[in-house]
């Protein structure tokens, strides 16, 4: 009886003891944790609007100015592509420019090749006028123009001007997109521009012309002679012109056209390094006045004057402060520049509003002119500044 309780007692010392081990091992383990993102919770009310309204300002912001100006030119800029006949001298011929021998064997050291080359413009009218440059189309014999719905288009040369380089083009058709071309007399410096064309042809990619931003750098700049052509009154523009871009538009944030893109600045190759010239709208829009009406800018006359650039000899013989000017060599009689009363020896400083700084400056000055107009000269002589008036007769 005695064995019997002792085992009972063991036993049950044996099951407490599994219990009190079961439940030191459950102790020793950690804490399960829930997580409030274990959770998940439907956003309230005030988290979708707030969402919302980052969204719509998101939003508001990526249809900028800038966007809506591209928006709205956009549809009117063609890619240009034309086909020049260029004449060359052969190398290998060099006897043909002899004129003896071209008397006796022809002019057989010439010849003549197709050459492609591209460029942009822009619509002006519905029914078809396009701006561009001269030297994209002035000397084309074949010229292709495509709009942004993907058509291609022959278009005409209505006229041309190689000294301001501008051409007016006309396409066949009716309710094109048009440009805004607005007032480049009121350029602020610094305002956002954006120049759009077609740089190396990408425009036939997808027919959509390309798009660089920046701002007004300067204006006013009297720029020298390039093979022929005077730019005066230039604006300059930080927007990337490169090569295909000239004769597009440049555009401020309200989407009007106060330029055509037309010259770069380089450092040695084709890039852009931030000089890009654009021409005052103002000016194209005269000067497509005339070609639209006659086909040519009206500048037949002739001063009748020889003049020389200032060097700084002149300037010391002179006393004259700067070597900016031209020296009067050279006036013959009877013309609008003896008939002015300018003298041999006189200093011309400047030209109604444009500084004269050298023979350059003064020969792309007198392309602003027409036939019959009269224009002020300012002259120093004897050291004292005298003013004169000068009209420009028709040549005879």
């Amino acid at each position: 009886m005695q064995i019997k309780k002792s085992f009972i007692y063991l036993f049950i010392v044996i099951i407490i003891l599994i219990v009190s081990v079961f439940f030191i091992y459950q102790s020793s383990q950690p804490v399960p944790y829930f997580y409030k993102s274990d959770v998940i919770t439907p956003p309230t009310l005030t988290q979708v609007k707030q969402k919302q309204q980052v969204t719509k300002a998101i939003t508001n912001d990526r249809n900028n100015v800038i966007t809506r100006a591209v928006k709205e030119v956009s549809p009117a800029v063609v890619g240009i592509n034309v086909i020049e006949i260029r004449k060359y001298q052969n190398p290998y011929n060099p006897f043909y420019n002899d004129p003896f021998f071209r008397q006796f064997f022809g002019n057989s050291g010439e010849y003549r090749q197709k050459v492609k080359e591209l460029g942009s413009g822009y619509i002006i009218s519905p029914d078809g006028y396009i701006v561009t440059n001269d030297h994209v189309a002035g000397n084309a014999s074949q010229i292709t123009v495509t709009l942004t719905n993907g058509k291609n288009y022959s278009a005409k040369l209505v006229g041309t001007d190689h000294a301001t380089d501008i051409s007016l083009l006309k396409i066949k058709g009716k309710n094109f997109p048009t440009v805004t071309l607005g007032n480049s007399d009121n350029i602020i410096i610094g305002e956002w521009v954006v120049a759009l064309g077609n740089p190396f042809g990408l425009f036939s990619l997808n027919y959509k012309p390309t798009v660089t931003v920046g701002v007004i750098s300067s204006t006013g700049l009297d720029l020298q002679p390039l093979n022929q052509r005077y730019y005066l009154n230039m604006i300059q523009t930080d927007a990337a012109i490169n090569g295909g871009n000239s004769g597009g538009p440049l555009v401020n944030s309200m989407g009007d056209v106060i330029g055509m893109n037309t010259l770069i600045f380089t450092a040695g190759s084709q890039g852009n390094i931030g000089l890009g010239f654009a021409i005052p709208i103002n000016k194209v829009k005269r000067i497509i006045h005339e070609l639209k009406d006659n086909g040519s800018v009206n500048r037949n006359f002739d001063v009748g004057l020889g003049v020389q650039s200032i060097d700084e000899g002149i300037a010391r013989a002179y006393g004259l402060p700067s070597i900016k000017g031209v020296i009067v060599t050279q006036i013959i009689p009877n013309s609008p520049a003896d008939k002015s009363g300018l003298k041999v020896r006189d200093i011309i400083v400047q030209v109604e509003q444009y500084k004269i700084i050298n023979e350059k400056t003064l020969l792309s000055v007198f392309q602003e002119f027409r036939t019959g107009q009269t224009i002020k000269l300012k002259v120093f002589r004897d050291g004292k500044k005298h003013t004169l008036k000068m009209k420009l007769e028709k040549s005879k």
